[in-house]
């Protein structure tokens, strides 16, 4: 059998991760739920985003990226995954809202979750207050569907992050949220692959400083180096100064 047989053979299995690379990938039409052309999506970072904003971009769907994360802190870590998102926006042509920074809202309204794990009580409190105000904004601008990118991301629950987005839709009469599962056909494979591309930013933590908190702390007890933000980046490093993390977990709550 030739080598050619071989890799066409290959090619043909189901599990054969190359099939679903930017570069192989034949991409479907996707077609909303409710027949919708244009959707209002609300992106935490350039790297969760780029790809499904490529999907859309492929379906000839008009999108619109709200960036609304209080939840990120402190405030230079919010603008450098605002910017890395503005960027990519910029290069597929789409329109950027940039949201209210309303940290203290978002302090108010999770108090009491403080020591929630991740994927607890507190990130269903910071997912109702971002998708809420999403709908909310999207209403006001006549959208009727809304999604966010979110889902994306092998380290979120799916379910969690749906319930909340189809609970703020539901404010709206004839709003729906798209639940369409982002990481299936090699989605998270490519988010990574088009994040290295592009050299976004790479955010070693979810965003809030409980989130940074806790992440220090399991990597202090496996003999791992703290985060250190503002510097790692897919497929380089940027050279920047050091940063002092003590001061990043507090600055925001003062």
């Amino acid at each position: 059998m030739s080598s050619e047989t071989d890799k066409s053979k290959s090619w043909n299995r189901k599990d054969d991760p190359a099939r679903f690379s930017v570069e192989n990938f034949d991409r479907p039409v996707l077609g909303t739920p409710n027949n919708a052309d244009r959707i209002f999506l609300h992106s935490c970072c350039a790297p969760c985003a780029a790809e499904i904003m490529d999907a859309l971009a492929a379906s000839k769907i008009e999108t619109t990226i709200f960036f609304y994360n209080p939840n990120i802190h402190p405030r230079d870590e919010y603008e450098l995954r605002k910017q890395e998102n503005i960027r990519y926006a910029e290069k597929l042509g789409m329109g950027f809202i940039d949201g209210d920074y309303n940290v203290r809202d978002w302090f108010d309204r999770t108090k009491g979750q403080e020591w929630e794990p991740e994927r607890g009580a507190r990130c269903t409190t910071c997912f109702d207050m971002r998708f809420e105000v999403t709908a909310d904004e999207a209403a006001k601008r006549g959208f009727n569907l809304i999604s966010s990118t979110l889902g994306i991301s092998r380290w979120k629950n799916m379910e969690q992050i749906n319930g909340s987005g189809v609970r703020a839709a539901n404010r709206h009469d004839g709003m729906e949220y798209w639940t369409f599962n982002w990481r299936k056909q090699g989605g998270s494979q490519r988010m990574i692959e088009i994040s290295k591309a592009e050299e976004f930013y790479q955010q070693e933590y979810c965003g809030c400083v409980y989130s940074l908190r806790d992440t220090n702390a399991w990597r202090e007890e496996n003999d791992r180096p703290k985060v250190k933000r503002l510097v790692k980046y897919y497929g380089r490093d940027a050279i920047v100064e050091d940063n002092d993390e003590r001061e990043a977990a507090t600055s925001e709550q003062g």
